[in-house]
């Protein structure tokens, strides 16, 4: 499979310059939703398709539980997920309070699999 892209022009809005450029933009051919991936991964092994949402589920629950709790979690093959903030500088740090942070993100690190897999063995497709 290969990732499909598109070239798009773009103007250069911090620059002084009226002279477009073009970007490679990946494109996407929709979404996976849950259900289709159970599926799948109920054909390719002796679990039924209510096991499998069932087991995710849970996975996602316990994801969630433990970011919560202050751990990086470690999904081996599939990478880490860490819990992190943003928020505002002050020039005293005892002026930082929760009031301080902007809001919450997930930070997502592939794991060395993934990695190689980014760099070798994505394969692209102009759309």
């Amino acid at each position: 499979m290969a990732l499909n892209y598109r070239i798009t022009k773009r103007r250069n809005n911090i620059k002084d310059s009226d002279e477009p450029q073009y970007i490679m933009q990946a494109v996407s051919k929709g979404i996976i939703d849950l259900d289709k991936i159970c599926y799948d991964i109920s054909q390719q092994c002796t679990l039924t398709e209510s096991d499998v949402v069932g087991v995710v589920k849970a996975l996602g629950n316990k994801l969630q539980d433990s970011l919560e709790q202050g751990y990086i979690v470690d999904m081996g093959d599939i990478g880490r997920f860490k819990l992190g903030f943003k928020g505002t500088a002050q020039p005293d740090p005892k002026l930082l309070s929760k009031q301080s942070i902007q809001k919450f993100i997930l930070n997502y690190q592939p794991s060395k699999r993934m990695k190689l897999w980014l760099k070798k063995n994505v394969t692209i497709l102009q759309e």
